[in-house]
């Protein structure tokens, strides 16, 4: 299961990590992010120990995504090392956020 990356837990989470980081910004009332969320859920448990999946509520989560300038969601963001190394604005098939993820492997 995707983790839920607050305010308050990401730089722990993604900054630290020493895995890639897959990170989907939402909210509850974005009907693209409803077609997102199952598939970073499937990515979650497939790179279980490989990656981590984590999810951003945007509505509960302003400084995460005021510091990433998130302005159009779904927003998915690939971090290696703390920093961005790609990203995907809007809905996508799985297959393109799994051969960004793998290219992170």
């Amino acid at each position: 299961m995707a983790l839920e990356i607050t305010d308050s837990n990401f730089g722990e989470v993604v900054l630290k990590s020493d895995k890639p980081v897959v990170l989907d910004f939402w909210a509850e009332w974005c009907g693209p992010c409803r077609m997102v969320g199952p598939i970073v859920e499937e990515l979650a448990k497939e790179y279980e120990g490989k990656a981590v999946v984590g999810k951003v509520n945007v509505d509960n989560n302003p400084g995460v995504s005021a510091e990433f300038g998130i302005r159009n969601i779904p927003t998915i963001l690939f971090f290696k090392g703390g920093k961005i190394v790609d990203k995907q604005v809007g809905a996508t098939p799985k297959s393109v956020l799994e051969n960004k993820l793998k290219a992170q492997l």
